[in-house]
């Protein structure tokens, strides 16, 4: 495998020669083929096969071309875009090239300026060449030649390809970046030894100077010089202080001509430095060595803060400067045992023995683990002191499975030093990151750096350094920041319990818990508060198994204005389709602007969907806490059917009416567009919403009128003053239309004698309908004849409509198909009934019904809702009737009555009810009402109008027997014919479709008077059929 490699790199390198020699390198006498080859002898096989033979040629061309002058001991640096018109090769990615003399931390140095300036680095290719040039720099030769002359490799050539730059200006900046670094390297390669060798003087000085410290503290500080110099510490900069006593504050001046490595020349923010009372403090303090992270970065070897070691020079007992190294520990600094390193074992043995632990035992133990283990840094650069409290905290934490904070603050004041342990099983990313948000927070923070220890032990340790702004002096609460750790760390589900309990109690909240809390998806768990989600909780254990089942939230954000609303479903199995919610919520005012719904899977298998919609409400501003019952009612009978949804849900919100308030104004509408009134429902509505205000004088009218319980004087005089109100209110209605639609509702109102709508059903429920009896002649725009009575029956799936022509009255109940105007015809066929009933008692009455909502399927289906609707009609009328019970008078219960005792009223069969006098029957002995099964005639217990001949085709066997007897045969001889009836389906008309002889002179009824004095009996005999 290896061959096969290096065969398959020596051809692509042939490739690479062959076009880089036909390219050439004018005014050279260079080896080509040698330098391509040590050019591309490290690179991986794969980066080769990325680019073009001639693009990778080009490449290694354009960077000899760099080195061909370079002035001695400085760098040449070209960022650039290569083109194939402007360089003769091409790259998709931005390319740096830097020529240097072979040095250390080249490579890294560049690639952290490169870094820093927010570029990836893609490819780096580092070849390094024995050259020779001449005293100007020039370039005389590279590869073997120079080597016999040089000895060893003496430049490197440094490639990096980074991400493509557009913008040649950033090019410029970062040549100044390179250099500026690459002029660190230089300065901190030169001076190394030197910087080494004053180490090692200034221990072999500490021997003999007088210091106001133990022996043991100067043995240590000289020992740790010693292990720095040990190749423990890279050494990159060093300089001299001295120690003035200014009039108001101390002053650290540079001592001239100290500098070396990075700190050569003058300091870049003066050589005088005033010190602060806190920095004047540690300056001052009797210690032989600082251990710290400087304030910048290092632009050598490491992208890391520069380490910061200074050793205090004292004169008769006071400290009078200070020799400064900065540079970074190695490796081996952080990976050594503590007890390798000096100043750190003195350290450790100091507080091993001012714990309190005995020296013997577990916790000596315990807590040299924890000092072994402790961040490396942190024991270069805390006191003694800091040490002792720090790690005896953690000493007592004992693997516990809770959060601790620990905060040192840097002896100069420029950074926080805080560890954070965490339980290793709530440790996550996202926890470190909250956690590193509230410590930059809390101690206004410029940047931070955080490094993480997951070991063995139960906790995890977060360890940060807070960066904070020169001068600042943050003051924090160490416990308030810890309990927002806590509060951050601990997961949505642990706060979601806390609530639950605090709401439910212990055990109702661990059981909702338990049935809830793990079931909520990810996206939920983001978007909603665990304190939300308890309220949540509680609509979904209040959902039951019936499908139907809903429940529901109005609620407002705090971010949201004063329009914005947002509303929950919950509803099990099946999300509710938009397309369903959406007109509904138009319908009540509000506009859906989203939607986002959570589906939450049950641990036995079900599920439950919450919808959450985010809504604009369309006028002013809505308090949800208001407007949520009403709401709710609303929505959930819209749903469920109990209400219809169009545009009078606008008045829930807009008029703070309930459902059932609403469906009263409703019915009344529909009721209105039956008598005849020239406008539409949508024309009403709006009528309505705009003068909402008379709206709700109107719902009040209606409540002080026929709302039970209520003495007679007190009503009456509380209808006065609303119908005085709205009087008033219609004076400011400035159109005529809007004016006559409210004076309407108010005018039917008023004539409203009797309604059901407070009377409960026997589970003490709003019946599904809503009936009123009226007194039409209070009606004045009702057309003529108006009845003595009129009873009309509201309800989502049906309306319906019974007129009685006097006290007494009879006549039959048909299941019509005039949507529209079904009244109009229920109004003529009374009409005609009291035309038939002018003969006995009763006078004439006539009703009829509508359904709604009629299923598609079989005639079976269809004909069960026809029963349903009828059914309804019968109780509409029943539920506004007197009865009389042992022969007294019984009015209605939870009715108030504006008219005088009423009990009586009977019905018949007619079309589309031919065979449902049975069931009016049944419905009036569940009502227990008088008439029993006399209420319906042509029942079961009554005359089967059928069997006994009752119909036209009876009556028509009649005539033929009577003119048989008088020898006239009426089926095949002419005779005239005068009658009462028509042609639209009574008795009268299907009889005159049983001869074809018939010569029909004259008739009449309530709307046509009908003459022929010469008929021909086949030509008006196909009239009739034809009507």
């Amino acid at each position: 495998m290896q061959r096969r490699l290096s065969d398959s790199r020596s051809r692509v390198l042939s490739k690479i020669i062959a076009q880089a020699e036909k390219a050439g390198l004018s005014g050279q006498d260079i080896d080509i083929a040698e330098f391509i080859d040590r050019y591309y002898r490290n690179v991986a096989i794969d980066d080769l096969r990325s680019s073009s033979p001639a693009d990778l040629a080009g490449a290694a061309l354009s960077h000899l071309n760099l080195a061909v002058n370079r002035p001695p001991g400085k760098a040449k640096v070209r960022v650039y875009n290569p083109t194939r018109k402007s360089n003769g090769w091409a790259s998709t990615h931005t390319i740096v090239e830097i020529v240097n003399d072979n040095m250390p931390f080249l490579v890294d140095s560049a690639g952290m300026a490169i870094n820093r300036l927010g570029y990836s680095i893609h490819l780096t290719i580092h070849p390094t060449f024995s050259t020779t040039r001449d005293k100007t720099g020039a370039l005389l030769d590279i590869g073997k030649k120079a080597l016999l002359k040089k000895g060893d490799d003496n430049e490197s050539f440094l490639r990096i390809e980074i991400d493509r730059s557009a913008k040649e200006e950033d090019f410029a900046v970062l040549e100044q970046a390179l250099l500026l670094n690459l002029g660190d390297v230089r300065n901190a390669v030169a001076d190394w030894s030197t910087m080494r060798e004053t180490a090692l003087a200034i221990a072999d000085e500490l021997a003999s100077a007088s210091l106001p410290l133990s022996e043991r503290v100067i043995d240590e500080g000289r020992e740790m010089l010693r292990w720095m110099a040990d190749d423990h510490f890279t050494f990159l900069g060093y300089r001299e202080y001295t120690l003035a006593k200014g009039e108001d504050s101390d002053e650290l001046c540079v001592v001239p001509g100290s500098g070396l490595g990075i700190l050569r020349g003058e300091p870049r923010d003066g050589s005088v430095v005033v010190l602060s009372k806190d920095t004047r403090r540690q300056a001052r303090s009797k210690e032989l060595m600082i251990i710290t992270k400087a304030n910048s970065l290092a632009t050598v070897h490491r992208n890391s803060y520069l380490d910061y070691i200074g050793i205090k020079v004292f004169a008769a007992g006071k400290v009078v400067g200070e020799k400064r190294f900065l540079g970074l520990f190695t490796s081996t600094a952080y990976s050594l045992s503590p007890d390798e390193i000096p100043m750190l074992r003195y350290k450790v043995e100091q507080v091993m023995q001012n714990s309190g632990i005995p020296a013997t035992g577990h916790g000596a133990k315990a807590l040299q683990h924890i000092l072994h283990t402790f961040p490396r840094d942190e024991l270069f650069q805390s006191t003694v002191a800091d040490l002792i409290r720090t790690t005896l905290g953690i000493f007592h934490l004992q693997e516990r499975q809770r959060i601790k904070l620990f905060v040192r603050r840097d002896a100069f004041r420029r950074f926080f030093s805080c560890m954070v342990f965490v339980p290793r099983d709530r440790y996550t990313t996202q926890i470190r990151l909250r956690i590193e948000e509230i410590l930059m927070r809390a101690f206004d923070g410029e940047s931070l750096k955080s490094t993480v220890q997951l070991s063995e032990s139960n906790l995890a340790r977060v360890h940060t350094i807070v960066r904070i702004k020169r001068g600042a002096n943050p003051k924090v609460s160490i416990i308030g920041i810890e309990n927002e750790i806590v509060d951050a760390v601990r997961s949505w589900e642990d706060h979601l319990q806390d609530i639950l309990i605090e709401r439910f109690g212990e055990a109702r909240g661990l059981q909702l818990k338990q049935m809830y809390g793990q079931q909520f998806p990810v996206a939920y768990k983001e978007d909603v508060t665990p304190r939300e989600a308890t309220f949540d909780i509680e609509r979904l254990a209040a959902l039951t198994d019936e499908s139907s089942s809903l429940r529901m939230s109005l609620y407002r954000p705090e971010s949201y204005a004063a329009n914005q609303l947002r509303f929950k479903l919950f509803h099990r199995e099946n999300p509710i389709p938009i397309s369903d919610v959406l007109p509904m919520l138009e319908n009540m005012g509000l506009r859906v602007i989203s939607e986002q719904p959570y589906h939450v899977r049950l641990e036995d298998g079900k599920s439950i969907w919450i919808q959450d919609f985010q809504m604009v409400y369309e006028s002013e501003a809505l308090v949800p806490a208001e407007v949520n019952e009403i709401f709710q009612g609303s929505f959930a009978n819209t749903w469920l059917g109990n209400a219809e949804n169009d545009g009078f849900n606008r008045l829930v919100l807009a008029g703070r009416l309930e459902w059932r308030e609403v469906a009263v104004l409703r019915a009344y509408c529909r009721y209105l567009l039956q008598t005849g009134l020239p406008f539409s429902q949508k024309y009403m509505e709006q009528a309505l919403h705009r003068h909402v205000l008379i709206t709700r004088l109107l719902a009040e009218l209606f409540q002080a009128k026929l709302k039970p319980g209520i003495g007679s004087q007190r009503r009456q005089k509380e209808i006065d003053r609303i119908c005085h109100e709205i009087r008033h209110a219609l004076d400011q209605v400035q159109s005529q239309d809007e004016d006559r639609i409210l004076t309407a509702f108010l005018t039917v109102i008023k004539a409203t004698l009797r309604s059901n709508f407070y009377q409960p059903d026997d589970l003490g429920e709003p019946k599904p309908y809503i009936s009123f009896k009226f007194d039409p002649q209070k009606i004045p725009e009702l057309p003529l004849p108006r009845p003595r009575f009129e009873i009309f029956v509201y309800s989502p799936r049906m309306e319906g409509v019974h007129l009685r022509g006097g006290m007494i009255a009879r006549g039959g109940l048909r299941w019509s198909d005039r949507q529209e105007d079904f009244r109009t015809e229920i109004l003529g066929l009374m009409k005609a009934q009291t035309v038939k009933n002018t003969l006995i008692v009763a006078m004439g009455a006539k009703g009829g019904f509508v359904c709604k909502r009629l299923p598609e399927g079989p005639r079976e289906v269809i004909q069960r809702e026809v029963v349903e609707c009828y059914k309804t009609l019968i109780r509409g009328m029943l539920d506004v009737t007197d009865n009389l019970i042992d022969g007294k008078l019984v009015p209605p219960r939870h009715v108030v009555r504006h008219d005088g005792d009423d009990p009586y009223l009977v019905v018949a069969a007619d079309k589309g009810t031919a065979t449902f006098s049975d069931i009016a029957n049944s419905v009036a002995i569940d009502y227990g009402f008088w008439l029993g099964d006399a209420f319906a005639s042509g029942g079961s217990a009554g005359y089967d109008h059928k069997r006994m001949g009752i119909t036209a085709k009876g009556a028509w066997e009649a005539v033929k027997r009577h003119f048989r007897e008088i020898g006239i045969d009426i089926q095949n001889h002419d005779f005239t014919v005068v009658g009462i009836g028509g042609m639209a389906g009574d008795v009268f008309g299907n009889g005159m479709l049983l001869s074809r002889h018939i010569r029909l002179q004259g008739v009449f009824n309530h709307l046509h008077i009908f003459l022929d004095p010469d008929p021909d009996p086949e030509s008006s005999f196909e009239e009739r059929q034809r009507l």
